[in-house]
């Protein structure tokens, strides 16, 4: 009968099934009960999925080396990873010389050539030690890292190499959220900046990147590796495992910044997309911009957004060092500056018409925002000129052309004030403005102020994040060897949680077995929904343990698509 369950006994088994499945069944559940008699882990989970992060120099200026120095705290090896070899092996702090020659890698050790004309990619691990490379230095100090190097060359650039931290997500986040917020923001403010950036990195708006999947910098998500690691930020990180933010069964585009300045924005209104590129780009439903609070009324008007940022109205971003500021300029100052950096920002196609010669600026007559987001931000702007009138679009560049000191203006939540001398003539203009970043997704200052009053992440997550849902990874299940059984571990403060299962490729049952028990389901087919389990009679507060679990089937060869959204309950459907 479709859509039934059926709940049995660990030592209820029946040892009867073709091509040895209810067999394997018996051999996981009875591990089960020998191996972990309160709490069973069905089978090893994954710790995390499989990161490729691109490590920079100091100053995070460079990606691409022609050599470089590896070290670990402990006793390591290096790997020709084209043939699986082992190179050499380093006693613990023994620096190893890797250089790149006729795009072949060469090894040296205190000057003495180790091997040379390797293929590589260069491998460098350590069973006990974290990995170092000498002078490379993170917050003033030496840089180490878990995980294994991989030293991988270039596809564009001859003789030249990146460097890349491979590990697991749990590991790499634990170097990232302490260093992406502030841990005194609180545990739950940690936790959705968790899960924020685990979405970050397994759905990125766009690869910029070969051998890698995220870079180390402020242009992806900072990360400075174990020596930054917090037990805070370490308990957020592990009381958020496998969890991430969702809409239509879809991981979303996490996008978050520091100050929103108490009203985000929405995702077109200040993002392009890359491929093809265009802007604005297609609306993202759930980058929707939000006030912090049902007070703050639509900034509609001009005057609207005037109000709003010439004011302190109670927000979520209050705290903020940059939830209010301005910026001055003498009116022959802000020429200079918007000469050189018209000039600069007219490659990329947001200056109209391009500026190509500084000559061709002439005086400034005038500054309107000629169009603006939901949250006030200037996303077009209009610069009058006795010349010419030249219109900017979209955030970024907006702040990156209005430069106060030679830095970009904090955000584009910015209204104009003039002043003009006994000629009419302008004189000085001032820039009142608002947060800081993009303004797009969380406010990590917002989210911080929303922990401190108690609110839990998942509730930070969705003031942010318009209807999206928390739950686990998604589990890809087929029936090729090793890949029909799958877990998933995580943490919830409510027994509460539905099981989505996407069928599109009409599977008739799986077993799911939740925290020692065994359930067994009969499938029916759904070609455009996924069928809803609730697994919430079977779930505990803490950590929950499930095990997913694909009977054989010889003429299925398709797969199964399953994740658990969690603090939803509902009847099990039946058809």
């Amino acid at each position: 009968m479709n859509g039934k369950i059926r709940v049995n006994s660990l030592f209820g088994i029946k040892l009867k099934d073709s091509k040895g499945y209810m067999i394997k069944r018996l051999i996981i559940l009875l591990l089960l009960i020998i191996f972990t008699p309160v709490c069973a882990e069905a089978i090893q989970a994954k710790n995390g999925y499989e990161v490729r992060v691109g490590i920079s120099d100091t100053d995070f200026a460079r990606y691409y080396f022609q050599d470089v120095e590896v070290s670990s705290t402990d006793d390591f090896v290096l790997i020709d990873k084209s043939n699986n070899n082992v190179i050499c092996e380093f006693l613990a702090n023994t620096p190893a010389t890797v250089s790149m020659k006729e795009n072949l890698f060469d090894i040296y050790m205190n000057g003495k050539e180790v091997a040379s004309g390797l293929k590589g990619p260069i491998v460098a691990s350590s069973d006990t030690g974290f990995l170092y490379i000498p002078n490379l230095k993170r917050a003033g100090k030496t840089a180490i890292y878990r995980g294994t190097f991989e030293l991988t060359k270039s596809d564009s650039k001859d003789n030249l190499f990146s460097v890349v931290n491979v590990l697991d997500i749990q590991s790499y986040l634990r170097g990232v959220v302490p260093n992406e917020m502030p841990v005194k923001f609180g545990l739950e403010a940690l936790k959705a900046q968790t899960v924020t950036a685990r979405n970050y990195v397994l759905k990125p708006r766009e690869k910029n990147y070969h051998n890698f999947d995220v870079c180390d910098s402020v242009a992806c998500q900072v990360y400075y590796g174990a020596g930054s690691e917090s037990e805070l930020s370490d308990r957020a990180i592990a009381e958020t495992e496998n969890i991430v933010a969702m809409s239509n069964g879809e991981l979303i585009l996490a996008l978050y910044s520091s100050t929103a300045g108490g009203y985000t924005e929405d995702y077109e209104n200040a993002f392009f997309d890359a491929a093809p590129k265009g802007f604005p780009p297609p609306i993202k439903t759930y980058l929707r911009g939000v006030p912090d609070n049902d007070k703050i009324k639509p900034l509609k008007t001009e005057g609207d957004v005037r109000e709003f940022y010439l004011s302190t109205p109670t927000t979520f971003d209050n705290k903020s060092p940059y939830f209010r500021w301005d910026r001055a300029w003498e009116v022959k100052e802000l020429e200079d500056v918007l000469k050189g950096t018209l000039k600069t920002n007219s490659s990329t196609g947001f200056v109209k018409p391009a500026l190509n010669c500084e000559s061709d600026f002439g005086k400034l007559r005038d500054i309107k925002v000629i169009r603006r987001g939901i949250s006030g931000k200037a996303v077009a702007v209009e610069i009058q000129t006795d010349k010419n009138n030249f219109v900017v679009e979209k955030e970024l560049v907006i702040r990156r052309v209005f430069q106060k000191d030679s830095k970009p203006l904090p955000s584009a939540n910015i209204v104009f004030d003039f002043s003009q001398d006994a000629k009419g003539n302008l004189e000085k203009i001032v820039v009142h403005g608002g947060g800081f970043g993009h303004g797009v997704g969380m406010s990590q200052w917002g989210a911080g102020m929303m922990s401190a009053m108690g609110y839990s992440y998942d509730q930070i997550l969705k003031h942010y994040y318009s209807g999206i849902s928390i739950a686990t990874y998604p589990i890809i299940l087929t029936n090729e060897p090793g890949k029909d059984t799958d877990s998933v571990y995580f943490y919830t403060k409510e027994k509460k949680g539905v099981l989505f299962v996407e069928n599109k490729f009409r599977f008739s049952e799986l077993i799911v077995v939740v925290n020692s028990r065994e359930l067994r389901y009969e499938l029916a087919p759904h070609l455009f929904k996924p069928t809803q389990i609730d697994l919430s009679p079977y779930m505990k507060k803490g950590r929950n343990e499930v095990t997913f679990i694909l009977p054989y089937n010889d003429n299925q060869k398709k797969s199964l698509r399953l994740y658990i959204e969690l603090g939803k309950t509902g009847e099990t459907e039946h058809d």
